[in-house]
């Protein structure tokens, strides 16, 4: 079986992150959708749920965090290109997300962050290629920042 992971995500209006997620780019999966959860496809291998806080609690006897201002994880997501990361943040910024650190172009490296409406973070980047093979003198020298 190929490893796959499904992140999950706490949200508390399941039709507004529902849309917030398509009009970014993930894909709906109705088999793994219902009136408590939306199975949202981004790749082959990356999924991510969607759950109302009930149905949330159902799996965890911990606080749900308010991701609004609170973090627990860091969520990075890569493309093919700057021009991809650019329309990820665009529709992200139009669908109600906010953009919490400006796309930089670092050379080698290019991307920024959004939240989502609840607050969950995701990070973006396009590395070069060449610069991923051949391995900058120090990757993880991004301003205290690291790519994902």
């Amino acid at each position: 079986m190929t490893r796959m992971i499904f992140v999950n995500l706490p949200v508390t209006d399941l039709a507004r992150a529902t849309a917030f997620y398509q009009a970014i780019g993930f894909t709906k999966n109705d088999m793994f959708s219902n009136e408590q959860a939306s199975g949202m496809v981004w790749s082959d291998t990356i999924h991510v749920m969607l759950l109302d806080h009930a149905f949330y609690g159902t799996f965890t006897d911990k606080t749900i965090i308010d991701a609004r201002t609170q973090t627990g994880v860091l969520l990075c997501l890569t493309f093919d290109s700057r021009a991809a990361v650019d329309d990820i943040h665009r529709r992200a910024r139009a669908a109600g997300g906010h953009e919490t650190r400006a796309i930089e172009d670092q050379g080698f490296m290019y991307g920024g962050a959004f939240d989502d409406p609840d607050g969950h973070g995701w990070e973006t980047v396009w590395m070069d290629p060449a610069a991923a093979q051949d391995g900058p003198p120090d990757m993880l020298d991004t301003g205290g920042r690291h790519a994902g």
